[in-house]
């Protein structure tokens, strides 16, 4: 049994996120698998880094698969650039060791947050920016991301009520860069709870309006979600990166 990686990138506007869902094709994870079960003539499972939600775009997203099937890695990756949509794109494809598993030996993630800080309209960006032309501010968004990093209990970031694992993790950097009308958020942890970097945008993006103060944040941790910020639209997401 063969274990292949590919490092893949994908426009999530269209999809319902990387999950497979049944009866639905419009998953990231269910078009990858059905492609792949016909190039290779086989049920394929592919097993990603971890799951965007639906309309969260990634640049740098890693999965693995395992199949019996011979047929060399780069022919593959011919095979899948012929055969997938435009949408999703994939950048390698190899033979890696039985051992590797995209998502439980991932150290680290880097999400970008994109938002369009503008009255300007954004005509050619609008997929991939969350538009608020209201003006925030970033001074003060970025004192309340530096109380955001380090190893906390992100239990109010969670979109999961009924998360029972652990919700402690360690957010090594969260940086906030200006640049003309655009606000770019970039978060890298050990691992990211079901919507946590949405709704770490949504609670400073409450800062720059002045509507929570920047040394609140501090007292979210270990608290309940309705304590946190509103969920950012998924638009303005985007996996960079993953760690291994």
């Amino acid at each position: 049994m063969r274990n292949l990686r590919l490092d893949l990138c994908y426009d999530g506007t269209r999809y319902r996120g990387w999950q497979r869902l049944p009866g639905k094709e419009d998953t990231i994870q269910g078009k990858l698998e059905t492609v792949l079960s016909r190039i290779l003539g086989e049920p394929i499972e592919i097993t990603g880094s971890g799951r965007t939600d639906a309309g969260v775009h990634a640049r740098g997203q890693v999965a693995n698969f395992h199949c019996e099937n011979p047929m060399a890695a780069e022919t593959i990756l011919a095979e899948l650039r012929r055969y997938l949509p435009e949408d999703i794109g994939i950048y390698s494809c190899r033979d890696v060791s039985e051992r590797f598993h995209a998502r439980l030996n991932a150290r680290e993630k880097t999400y970008c947050y994109r938002i369009w800080n503008s009255q300007k309209p954004c005509v050619f960006e609008r997929r991939y920016v969350a538009v608020m032309p209201e003006p925030l501010d970033i001074p003060a968004m970025m004192q309340a991301a530096a109380l955001l990093e380090g190893q906390h209990d992100f239990s109010a970031f969670c979109a999961n009520a009924k998360m029972k694992k652990s919700t402690v993790r360690f957010l090594r950097t969260a940086e906030i860069r200006a640049s003309g009308e655009e606000i770019q958020l970039y978060f890298t942890a050990n691992g990211f709870l079901q919507s946590m970097v949405r709704i770490l945008v949504g609670t400073l993006i409450e800062v720059g309006r002045g509507t929570r103060s920047p040394e609140s944040v501090a007292q979210l941790f270990g608290g309940k979600r309705a304590d946190a910020g509103f969920l950012a639209p998924a638009k303005g997401l985007c996996l960079e990166e993953v760690f291994y």
